[in-house]
């Protein structure tokens, strides 16, 4: 087919698209259809919907067709949208906050304010963070059942930069990662903007599919895999120890290095031991005060075997040089007088009294959670459409993310996922009356 002609049909779609006379769920005609129809070959029809793909106009499901999207919703609609319009309740991006948390902020600032050492956080600081600095945080860390040693501790700008450093200093462009089908939104921005291959591993109703992850390993030359075991974002599942020496059993065998992000660890009780404690020699633990003090904090922490430390504080200094002595002097401080400790009972008891709501709103729903995370994974039926439901409840002053920020499969689920941590009780209950009523019309 002469380029003109193949870049009309492009163009002739888009301008139906985006005029309306395509309206959004609309199921476009098959390949071979679209080929017979318009006297192409199979490959160029192919090309034509790529091409429509790659514009955010239309989305192919496999088994099922390719469907003009909702072109109304932000491209990606999740939990990389955060400028939630004024009005709009967000159940999208989760920024859990308590009561009297900025009075406790006041109080630290003018504590600081009295500290002798004012003067010094003015100053450049180590790039990992002062060592008495790390020695909290490594003492922090036997609370979730992990030892390491001050020198294994790297203080960072938050868990999405100990994710970042991590793979900027440990990985190179083309390596191969495993993940779960469907994982954290903010690993895959940066491991496509690393030139990262990602495999997906199937998932189970409690965790993954590590039988599918040793024939990965066998078929692909895997050279780690990331993992989220306590608090799966967004399946909610907390991985067995039966698992978790699986997951480490099968990493010695492949030599496989092992990223475990911890960033929503605090919510679960009595959750089996880390995969660092697991596998000490080959983890890399990564977790933050994001969520369980507040997201404004930007303080994290990266735990790693001392062999790997020098190469992640080079690239700590690479990108932020370190984290800013007054928010590091803070969260220190914080940890230090039980505040810390404080902040995540009470996210625990809030979670839950979320989670119970959601149960009683929900009720006959099919959904994935856990009885103390922040979020909940709501699948919909197989003729429902996440992008249409989306805008639909965004004309209810509701934003929500569907499954494609989280999916790295190609064939992308329909379905939701509920942040249930960022606004008030009864906002929270009114959003959620108006989601089931969505849904279900």
């Amino acid at each position: 087919m002469p380029r003109a002609r193949y870049k009309t049909l492009v163009d002739t779609f888009a301008e139906d698209i985006r005029s309306g006379q395509l309206p959004p769920g609309t199921r476009l005609p098959t390949h071979r259809q679209l080929a017979s129809s318009h006297g192409l070959a199979l490959v160029t029809a192919s090309r034509v919907y790529t091409e429509l793909e790659a514009m955010g106009l239309v989305s192919g499901e496999t088994g099922r067709g390719t469907f003009v999207r909702e072109i109304a919703l932000p491209p990606g609609q999740g939990s990389g949208q955060m400028n939630v319009a004024a009005g709009m309740l967000d159940l999208n991006f989760n920024y859990p906050s308590l009561p009297g948390q900025a009075d406790l902020l006041r109080t630290a600032l003018r504590q600081l304010a009295l500290s002798g050492d004012l003067e010094a956080l003015l100053r450049y600081q180590p790039h990992a963070g002062r060592m008495h600095e790390r020695a909290v945080v490594a003492r922090h860390l036997l609370t979730r059942g992990l030892r390491v040693e001050a020198e294994q501790v790297l203080v960072v700008s938050g868990a999405q930069h100990g994710l970042a450093v991590t793979m900027m200093a440990l990985l190179k462009p083309g390596d191969v990662i495993a993940v779960d089908a469907l994982t954290y939104s903010g690993f895959k921005v940066l491991a496509e903007t690393l030139h990262l291959e990602i495999l997906a591993i199937p998932v189970t109703a409690s965790g993954p599919d590590l039988h599918a992850l040793q024939s990965l390993c066998h078929k692909r030359p895997v050279r780690a895999v990331y993992s989220m075991p306590t608090l799966h974002n967004p399946l909610g599942w907390v991985m067995d120890l039966a698992q978790r020496e699986q997951l480490v059993s099968i990493a010695r065998q492949h030599n496989l290095m092992i990223i475990e992000d911890a960033a929503y660890a605090f919510l679960a009780e009595n959750a089996p031991p880390p995969l660092a404690t697991l596998a000490p020699e080959r983890t890399v633990y990564v977790g933050g005060l994001s969520k369980s003090v507040a997201t404004g904090l930007r303080v994290g922490f990266v735990c790693a075997p001392a062999a790997w430390v020098k190469a992640l504080e080079r690239t700590i200094m690479a990108t932020t040089w370190n984290v800013p002595g007054v928010m590091s002097a803070i969260a220190v401080a914080w940890i230090e007088d039980g505040t810390v400790a404080q902040l995540e009972a009470q996210k625990r008891q809030d979670a839950k009294a979320r989670q119970a709501l959601a149960a009683q709103v929900l009720k006959g729903l099919t959904y994935i959670s856990h009885p103390c995370s922040y979020f909940l994974w709501l699948p919909l039926a197989e003729d429902v459409r996440a992008d249409q439901i989306a805008m639909s409840l965004q004309r209810e002053n509701i934003s929500v993310s569907t499954a494609e920020p989280f999916a790295v499969t190609t064939h992308v689920p329909h379905a939701l996922r509920l942040a249930l941590g960022s606004v008030g009780i009864a906002p929270l209950r009114e959003a959620l009356v108006k989601v089931r009523k969505v849904v279900e019309w």
